[in-house]
């Protein structure tokens, strides 16, 4: 059975993945237009750059952001200047280390959603007199509707299995900072393997059932292209 310390972690996971899923939705769309409209020159960088932690190790891009967000980094230093604390080992520390390691996980499915609208539509808007915010918000966002929701699937499951990022930048406080890989590396170390099973296969089921989601939409949407 999961413990009170289990549930904390669980609250924890769920309010990370689901705050930093709705800042990755707003920050990623404007993103994903204009990397999916832009012919500026240097764009493949951008999406090298975004496409980062794709491929580096987690416990990279946590230990830059621990420096960063620290009481000796460029942010965490101006925090305490002004009054505040460092960012490290704190909720507010895990999300901003959370969207930076899922931004691709919904950058990506929102651009892929507005390069395949083309630009057919658009053009018979603005043929309308629509204006530009126009044809976004009633053509094209429409239109990207799968994209977002793999978008916010994508975002939410990735955010809800880190470990590396979340350990690194946020250690492991109970009901603060610790989640639920974290607990899981926690029962597993101190041989607790039942509570071990009870969490891990919580997440498989989880993210089994919203993989069938995004699935289950697309294919639904795909036949009724068709």
């Amino acid at each position: 059975m999961l413990t009170e310390q289990d549930l904390m972690a669980l609250w924890v996971t769920l309010r990370l993945a689901g705050i930093t899923t709705v800042i990755l939705l707003i920050i990623g769309t404007p993103l994903a237009w204009w990397l999916a409209r832009s012919q500026f020159r240097f764009k493949v960088m951008i999406e090298a750059v975004i496409a980062l932690p794709l491929v580096l190790p987690p416990t990279v891009l946590g230990f830059y952001l621990l420096i960063t967000l620290g009481p000796q980094g460029p942010v965490g230093g101006l925090m305490q200047t002004l009054g505040g604390q460092s960012l490290a080992f704190t909720f507010t520390g895990l999300v901003i280390g959370s969207v930076f390691y899922s931004l691709p996980f919904v950058v990506q499915p929102l651009q892929a959603a507005f390069i395949a609208i083309g630009h057919r539509p658009l053009e018979v808007a603005a043929t309308l007199r629509a204006s530009p915010l126009d044809r976004f918000f009633t053509i094209a966002v429409p239109l990207a509707r799968p994209g977002y929701l793999t978008a916010a699937v994508l975002g939410f499951a990735h955010t809800v299995g880190e470990f590396g990022v979340v350990l690194m930048i946020g250690g492991n406080i109970p009901g603060e900072t610790q989640v639920l890989s974290i607990a899981i590396y926690d029962h597993v170390e101190a041989l607790e393997y039942g509570q071990a099973h009870w969490l891990a296969g919580g997440l498989l089921i989880l993210s089994f059932l919203l993989l069938l989601v995004v699935y289950g939409v697309n294919r639904r949407f795909s036949v009724v292209r068709l």
